[in-house]
């Protein structure tokens, strides 16, 4: 194969800017093919932007069949992700899904499942936030223990502000029938998703999950999760979209000393020898130990989410190794699903949570919404799209 043949589905406000960074050629190696979507107003938009080559369907059952595609970049809502993914691997097709990778834990097992079943084919997912420079310097660190044994982890993600006008735009808007969740499925999973990149999936958690706190609506917008390791060490995540202005700011202590990542600097504080051994082997009460300290800024990264679709092409076409795997994005959400349950039931949980106790207090959460939002769900199911990558989606210092 020496070009990689793209069919979108999903070309609101992620799969129009997809669609359109392949059609200009910003991805080497791929071109644009088709696009579906359940809008006739999407379809529309596409039908004025491409021309007569990019084949237009509204049901994405007839682009999984088209023969003019090697591959398909998911960018539905929600809950469609693993029903479409599984479809698509079923009929030979590479995968690239958007984030999440879905709303239930079991549901993206299953998917993962599939992909695993078909390792010829390349599963990737959106986790474009694993490109940015400033991550990638934070868990080359981290992984070689410049920090020692790490002792706790702390993100403040809170710069997310929505208003009200925000949540009544759209009617899946902060709704569990919807979206499956407010804050930490809509705005965290490309946090969630570092967070256990860089530190590794955490055993157990309790988590705080304010629904309506800061807005009138039915999901959580505003978090704090506290999670322990295997090995002692804690984390705390805490954010929210009723802060304003908000942080971003994560800070890392380890026996050999710290990391903190804010405004753009990654600043390392570190020791001469290990703080365990300090403890335990001065003389003094009080200590006034050596710190080295080592500021490295980072320049604005190229786009993202276009580094993933090129990597994603390149390992289908070279072999390259893939920044954001598929079956990868199954961790970030069970950070995610634990939380929920450990915030509806008010106490500490494992962490997998168990699947079938996060399936049903979900359903019981969407049926108590009714029908009455059900109905706007599905009339909105997409939003509109510019065909260009908003800055909401950067990582925003």
């Amino acid at each position: 194969m020496s070009e990689c043949r793209f069919g979108i589905i999903g070309i609101g406000n992620m799969g129009s800017a997809h669609a359109v960074s392949l059609f200009e050629g910003k991805v080497e190696g791929a071109i644009l093919s088709a696009v579906a979507d359940a809008s006739e107003g999407r379809r529309a938009w596409a039908s004025g932007k491409f021309p007569p080559s990019v084949e237009i369907f509204e049901d994405y059952h007839e682009l999984l069949s088209s023969a003019k595609i090697d591959a398909v970049l998911i960018a539905t809502p929600h809950y469609s992700h693993t029903k479409i993914a599984m479809e698509a691997l079923e009929a030979g097709l590479h995968v690239l899904i958007e984030k999440p990778a879905g709303v239930d834990a079991a549901e993206v097992r299953l998917m993962n499942e599939t992909a695993l079943k078909h390792k010829d084919l390349a599963f990737g997912i959106m986790f474009n936030q694993r490109t940015n420079p400033l991550f990638g310097a934070l868990r080359y660190y981290v992984k070689l223990g410049v920090l020692g044994e790490i002792k706790r982890f702390n993100w403040i993600i809170n710069n997310w502000y929505r208003t009200q006008s925000y949540y009544d735009s759209a009617g899946w808007r902060a709704s569990w029938s919807g979206e499956g969740g407010g804050v930490l499925l809509n705005q965290c999973p490309h946090n969630l998703d570092i967070w256990q990149w860089i530190m590794g999936m955490p055993a157990t958690l309790q988590a705080f999950c304010k629904e309506g706190h800061f807005h009138d609506i039915a999901v959580e917008d505003d978090v704090t999760i506290y999670a322990e390791y295997e090995n002692g060490a804690s984390a705390v995540f805490t954010t929210s979209t009723g802060e304003c202005p908000g942080t971003n700011r994560i800070e890392i202590s380890g026996t050999m000393g710290k990391a903190v990542a804010e405004d753009g600097v990654l600043k390392l504080f570190l020791l001469d020898d290990d703080e365990r051994k300090i403890c335990y082997t001065s003389p003094e009460a009080m200590p006034t130990e050596r710190v080295t300290r080592v500021n490295l800024e980072f320049p604005d990264s190229p786009n993202g989410h276009v580094r993933i679709l090129q990597n994603f092409v390149n390992h289908i076409l070279t072999g390259e190794e893939l920044i954001a795997p598929g079956v990868e994005g199954i961790n970030s959400l069970r950070i995610s699903n634990a939380a929920y349950v450990s915030s509806w039931l008010g106490r500490k949980v494992e962490v997998p949570a168990d699947e079938a106790t996060f399936t049903m207090m979900l359903d019981e959460k969407r049926k108590a919404e009714g029908e009455k939002r059900a109905g706007r769900e599905a009339a909105s199911s997409n939003t509109d799209g510019t065909g260009k990558y908003s800055e909401r989606w950067s990582v925003r210092w």
